[in-house]
């Protein structure tokens, strides 16, 4: 039986509009669900922009004065935290932590949950740093660790639609300790739960929490943050899990880790977890602040009824196992030699997982590398797991992006790399000028990457070296460029930028 003339000519049309769909998606979490990587399916993407002239701006949104919180979109909303530099409600003065919602298409404030600084010492909560952890969204959901080392559910509608509970204490919690709670308004966030991590497993806040929550069925998986006092040479709470995992409708503690690992920290825990298949089993992949990449078994459902349990390693590997273990700040300020750090994702890619390590930024040695290791083996599989090892300028707090055989990384020493995915094979490198603490972002054909000095770049993802554009933005950008729904989002430390190809 034939088909009509009128349908064949549609089907073209149908399959090109489902290709449009299929390619176009939320990006609700930092890097791809579970296995953390840095690639997009988006397509149609600006290849340049002008943020003077507005070509292939599709809004902009004045931010504080500070923004190091990775943008992340979900439902129609787009999320970013940073400081009350710019304050949006005058009831909300001084230097606080803040997580912005933004409409998706036009770029309206939507609401913000305003949280005050630790004020006890500077070094628990650095002044105006804001909130730097990015968010997972998760239906009408949203998770995020706030400056004070809180887990926080919130509703994706914040208070515009009454504060649902059962958390609803949200005007006493954005007030300064001493002083009458403010009034709630419509801009204001909803509270659903609150773990306060300090309080509840003992962590020592540092500087700022950098976390990316995890989600893996009912469970919320959570780099802690725990670090050094201000001291820089001691570890007050040297018990303080690194990682724990939350039930996500509750915030109830079901397990954490009992590798002991805070004695170790030489600054601060940055990394936080992947999940993934691997020789036919999960594992939650997750570098601790000792500079140990470590697999645990992902907990079952029904787990945590009497109290917290333990979480099961199945899974070590040291990129550092010369390097100094004991004693380890000892070497604080030591350039050339001292224990080494993750502060990267590791990223599964298949059965390998590929993460960067070596000396802090701001206390360590400048010794970095990009590892590639087996991710199969079960124990310790320090002396048997490594694939290969590609050295960097010094210090990276980059995590890599693997696509179509190579993988793009940036380091500090300004540079950003292409590397065979197979061998670790140098394939180009490219100056940028400034720092580079954000990760290559790679969606339709290109890497999309910017620097603390500003300059933002566009590269063809390809083995061979071409620089597409670079351009000068408005500030340093700490943050890394997000692709969702057809848009490229890029932060700078005053404002958020969506991009999107203009049609005439």
């Amino acid at each position: 039986m034939s088909t009509p003339r009128s349908i064949r000519s549609f089907i073209p049309l149908l399959a090109f509009a489902l290709a449009l769909t299929a390619s176009s998606a939320d990006q609700p979490q930092w890097g791809q669900a579970w296995t953390r990587n840095q690639v997009s399916q988006e397509r149609h993407l600006p290849e340049s922009f002008d943020i003077e002239t507005g070509r292939n701006v599709r809004w902009k949104a004045r931010l504080g004065t500070e923004s190091h919180s990775t943008p992340i979109v979900a439902g129609g909303r787009v999320y970013i935290g940073a400081n009350n530099g710019e304050p949006r409600d005058p009831k909300h003065q001084g230097d606080r932590g803040v997580l912005m919602c933004f409409d998706e298409k036009s770029g309206a404030f939507l609401w913000q949950l305003v949280s005050p600084k630790m004020e006890d010492d500077p070094f628990l909560d650095w002044p105006k740093t804001g909130i730097a952890s990015s968010v997972t969204v998760e239906g009408d959901r949203v998770y995020v660790v706030s400056n004070r080392g809180e887990v926080i559910c919130l509703d994706a509608r914040g208070l515009a639609n009454g504060n649902d509970g059962p958390y609803i204490s949200e005007a006493r919690h954005m007030t300064l300790r001493g002083q009458p709670p403010l009034a709630l308004g419509p801009s204001d966030a909803d509270i659903l739960w609150l773990f306060n991590m300090p309080a509840e497993v003992g962590i020592w806040n540092h500087d700022a929490a950098h976390s990316s929550i995890l989600i893996q069925g009912d469970f919320l998986y959570v780099n802690t943050g725990t670090g050094v006092d201000n001291t820089h040479k001691k570890i007050r709470k040297p018990d303080a899990p690194s990682l724990i995992v939350l039930d996500k409708r509750t915030g109830k503690l079901i397990a954490k880790d009992d590798e002991h690992i805070s004695p170790r920290i030489f600054h601060c825990t940055w990394s936080s977890p992947s999940f993934g298949k691997v020789g036919g089993r999960s594992v939650v992949f997750f570098a601790g602040g000792d500079g140990v990449v470590y697999g645990f078994e992902p907990v079952k459902p029904g787990a945590g009824r009497e109290g917290p349990v333990a979480l099961k390693r199945v899974f070590r590997f040291d990129p550092d196992p010369t390097g100094p273990k004991e004693n380890v700040h000892f070497y604080n300020s030591n350039r050339r030699e001292g224990p080494s750090n993750i502060y990267s994702f590791p990223v599964i890619d298949h059965d390998r997982l590929l993460f960067t390590s070596g000396g802090d930024l701001w206390w360590g040695k400048n010794e970095a590398s990009l590892f590639c290791v087996r991710a199969t083996g079960s124990g310790d599989v320090t002396g048997s797991a490594k694939i290969w090892s590609y050295p960097l300028v010094k210090h990276s707090l980059s995590s890599p992006a693997i696509h179509d055989g190579l993988v793009f990384i940036a380091d500090c020493g300004r540079m950003v790399h292409c590397v065979d995915s197979r061998t670790g094979a140098a394939c180009w490198s490219h100056e940028a000028k400034g720092d580079i603490w954000g990760s290559p972002l790679v969606a339709d054909g290109k890497v999309y990457i910017g620097s603390r000095r500003g300059d933002f770049l566009i590269f063809a993802a390809a083995r061979e070296k071409k620089l597409l554009f670079s351009t000068e933005l408005d500030g340093p950008i700490s943050a890394t460029a997000t692709a969702a729904n057809g848009a490229l989002y890029i932060s700078t430390m005053f404002h958020l930028y969506a991009l999107r190809v203009d049609h005439p």
